[in-house]
């Protein structure tokens, strides 16, 4: 059985969106393989690693992942569970216009680095292409234009952000990341995340927030929150939803949720008629 699952959502002439649901089976790193054009990569479950040479990058529902053409990479599961991506493939006329130069390989559409975090908006814009799409409530129209917006805000100067630091203090985030990926409902401690990582306390704090520019704990609150975007659509129990994703109670993680994208659980369920 493959370990790939493929559902094309749109293919429309500005834009093609795939849901890619991996099976996780290939803990070490894959054969090397590349795309034939420019992708926009959402993940919205799970977690992955892709390496492009010495560069390794931690994909999860934080981050847009950027593949160029024709550049070799690898990808590996560290954690297991497998992992879940929107794909989005735009043309290259609508990159070109969409896409800050700074961004970019000069001459090209193919990005300067593997990566970029996203904010909480961009994360619920990704539930909601893939929820309508899957559904079939959205129209061609619709859908192609929330598909500009994700990205136009996946992309903006001040609605994402590139990693900073250097490149080992890159690795040190990630191995962090890692490690509240392997079980995202846990209530880890600094001192015990810290440890995993072999590092202090204050330093894994400082080191965070400089590469990511947001504090650690609310780097995993988006995590989970970008969880429950996912089990919204099969979700009856919302207070259960809400204890196991590790939230101290029905209010915390509304307000949590309400706070991060405008509205509950609830009201988000009821946009999409996810119920």
């Amino acid at each position: 059985m493959s370990q790939f699952s493929v559902s094309k959502l749109l293919d429309s002439e500005i834009v093609l969106v795939r849901d890619v649901v991996c099976s996780g089976a290939c803990r070490h790193r894959s054969d090397e393989e590349c795309t034939h054009a420019t992708h926009l990569v959402f993940p919205y479950r799970g977690v992955f690693v892709r390496h492009v040479g010495r560069d390794d990058t931690v994909a999860e529902s934080n981050q847009v992942l950027f593949f160029n053409p024709y550049e070799g990479y690898q990808v590996s599961h560290p954690v297991p569970g497998g992992d879940a991506c929107l794909d989005l493939r735009l043309s290259e006329e609508t990159l070109q216009e969409l896409v800050p130069a700074e961004l970019l390989r000069a001459g090209t559409v193919a990005f300067l680095t593997q990566r970029r975090r996203i904010d909480p908006r961009a994360q619920s814009l990704v539930a909601l292409l893939r929820y309508s799409l899957r559904r079939g409530v959205a129209e061609p129209l619709e859908a192609e234009t929330l598909a500009l917006t994700l990205v136009r805000r996946a992309l903006g100067e001040r609605t994402s952000h590139a990693a900073g630091a250097s490149v080992g203090r890159r690795k040190l985030v990630d191995r962090a990341k890692l490690v509240m990926a392997s079980d995202l409902a846990r209530r880890w401690t600094l001192a015990e995340i810290a440890r995993e990582v072999g590092v202090s306390p204050v330093y894994l704090t400082q080191v965070f927030a400089q590469v990511e520019a947001v504090p650690l704990y609310r780097y995993q609150l988006r995590l989970r929150l970008a969880r429950a975007l996912d089990l919204l659509g099969d979700c009856d129990e919302l207070t259960q939803l809400g204890l196991e994703l590790g939230f101290s109670s029905h209010s915390h993680f509304s307000a949590a949720f309400r706070q991060a994208y405008g509205r509950t659980p609830a009201e988000f369920q009821r946009s999409l008629d996810l119920r």
